[in-house]
């Protein structure tokens, strides 16, 4: 029930974002999509491996290949459904209590939010580059056939 819970509001939060960044109202149901599949991996993920990280790379993956089935039936660029899919995986909150440690002169916390807010962000460009890749290198092969 919790995850069907996070689902919608991933989905509705997404939606807002696609919204806000002026997608073509015809992909906007499936940018929600793909943003709320990706939370929800995301939850699951994170409760079954106890790292963020990790969670924030399968979840941008997921998002990435739906990216990519989308862009397969319509004709709109990938960032359409990608940019406003990963806003919900955006470390805000610990860039947000990293400089909040830093006003307070926790340096050993600051440092602490610091690198796992890094390290997501790494894992959310890690993923997507490695999905985006792997689509050009499809297309490439594929020109040099004929």
């Amino acid at each position: 029930m919790v995850y069907l819970i996070d689902f919608i509001y991933a989905y509705m939060c997404t939606i807002g974002f696609a919204v806000l960044f002026y997608a073509p109202k015809d992909s906007i149901l499936k940018t929600g999509f793909s943003g709320a599949v990706g939370w929800t991996v995301y939850t699951m993920m994170n409760n079954f491996s106890d790292s963020v990280v990790i969670s924030a790379f399968f979840a941008s993956f997921i998002i990435a290949l739906l990216g990519e089935f989308f862009v397969l039936s319509k004709k709109h660029p990938i960032t359409v459904y990608i940019i406003p899919a990963i806003i919900p995986l955006v470390p805000g909150f610990g860039l947000y209590y990293t400089m909040l440690s830093v006003l307070e002169k926790n340096y050993e916390l600051a440092l602490q939010y610091g690198s796992e807010s890094l390290l997501i962000a790494i894992a959310i460009a890690g993923a997507l580059t490695i999905v985006l890749s792997l689509n050009s290198y499809r297309k490439e092969k594929k020109k040099s056939l004929f």
